[in-house]
């Protein structure tokens, strides 16, 4: 049962990502292999872990026809449509490279250059979303990466899921191999006789994936290291009390580890939820999943009112924020930390997960205090540009020779008096 709690005395936080020292152990063992053996130790790995042999890893032509006949045309459709608007709203997000030049002639501005090549992890077996597919490519493909390669585990019979290779193809992604685990990720950042290196890697995984994509961050760049999935509802006596436990059950099925708090002011509307919650689980098909997740890291928080119910946002900083309050944007100013917002009663968590066009990749485990959604800022690298006039250096040279001075490095110094020294010899 979904339990009442003390609000003062709760958090979501859990040093989760971290994994075990056996688990460690493992993923630097398989990275080891990927990087001294490549394609052979790849194999090895998928046919050790995920119980398939294959002779070749990348998908093939005949594959992604098989998986486009598989799907429903009205899934097809949907995923077209919910692409459309999230390419929407990340182009909204792109910058241009800019310059601007000063009174002596001097420019100055900024390159702003996509990645080259860029890795997206899908998982597989029963946690195959298509949906994530959607949320890791598209920003880069608006960022404009020339390259991306998607990587995802097999089934044991060697194929993928279909929904995540129609996403796929519908996107133009035609890079694609069956390779899960650590093992992509290796694959991914040292390359292999089949896989060439990238240069960035996305997406979510389980432990042993998060737990590579820690190791190899300094030679390639990730994402983030994302814990289980949260949800923290703040609703006051309005609020339909089946809308907020249906919210609150859409993230306790993701995964027992998965976090579905509600804060809330009103006792009644606690109870009810309460009920609520387990009159849903009854029939949901991932019941074990959602009640584990409810029974150990899910809460009904009690406060005073909705000023402390914000500050209780600001402190847990969750990945998914639902406000289901009365004029929900009376209160948008008092939110300093959550990964994604849902304001009102129609705005549920799987309509950004899905459809809306925001990212669904957040911050997880309190890092919304500093990080934010994955958008199309992450798959660009910026240069910064420095043209500076000989006016402006014979006007600021000597203050750039002091400064290097003060720090104790004087050939700093020297490369600006030299050519202070030089320029005055030539006047005189």
């Amino acid at each position: 049962m979904l339990r009442i709690v003390d609000a003062a005395e709760f958090s979501t936080r859990r040093d989760v990502e971290n994994g075990t020292e056996t688990q460690r152990a493992a993923v630097l063992e398989i990275l080891d292999g990927v990087k001294k053996e490549g394609d052979v130790a790849v194999k090895g790995y998928t046919e050790k872990f995920d119980g398939v042999a294959l002779d070749t890893i990348r998908v093939t032509a005949e594959e992604m026809e098989k998986a486009l006949s598989l799907i429903d045309p009205a899934v097809r459709q949907a995923l077209q449509e919910a692409a459309d608007h999230i390419r929407a709203y990340h182009e909204k997000q792109l910058r241009p490279s800019w310059m601007m030049t000063e009174e002596k002639g001097t420019m100055l501005g900024q390159i702003i250059r996509p990645l080259r090549r860029v890795g997206l992890y899908v998982p597989g077996g029963t946690a195959a979303y298509p949906s994530s597919v959607l949320m890791n490519a598209i920003p880069a493909q608006v960022a404009g990466v020339a390259e991306i390669v998607m990587v995802t585990p097999p089934g044991k019979d060697g194929k993928l899921n279909p929904g995540v290779l129609t996403a796929a193809y519908d996107l133009g992604i035609q890079e694609i191999y069956k390779v899960g685990g650590a093992q992509a990720i290796g694959a991914l950042t040292y390359g292999t006789e089949s896989i060439a290196p990238v240069d960035k890697i996305v997406g979510p995984g389980n432990i042993f994936v998060a737990l590579a994509k820690r190791e190899v961050f300094g030679l390639v760049d990730i994402d983030m290291v994302a814990g289980p999935s949260e949800i923290l509802v703040v609703a006051d006596e309005n609020a339909n009390p089946a809308y907020v436990a249906a919210d609150l059950l859409s993230q306790a099925e993701h995964d027992r580890m998965a976090s579905s708090v509600l804060v809330t002011p009103s006792k009644k509307l606690a109870l009810a939820v309460q009920a609520e919650v387990e009159a849903q689980l009854a029939t949901l098909p991932r019941r074990e999943i959602a009640q584990g997740s409810i029974a150990d890291h899910g809460a009904i928080c009690l406060v005073n009112d909705l000023e402390e119910a914000f500050d209780m946002v600001n402190r847990l900083a969750p990945e998914h924020l639902e406000v289901m309050v009365e004029n929900p944007m009376n209160y948008l100013g008092k939110i300093q930390n959550a990964g994604a917002i849902f304001l009102g009663p129609y705005s549920s968590e799987p309509v950004g997960d899905y459809f809306a066009g925001p990212n669904h990749v957040l911050p997880t485990n309190g890092t919304a205090r500093f990080s934010s959604p994955l958008n199309v800022d992450d798959f660009l690298k910026k240069s910064s540009l420095i043209y500076y006039s000989k006016g402006d250096l014979l006007a600021n040279g000597s203050k750039i020779v002091s400064l290097a001075r003060q720090e104790g490095l004087e050939a700093h110094a020297r490369a600006i008096q030299v050519r202070l020294d030089q320029e005055s010899q030539e006047r005189e």
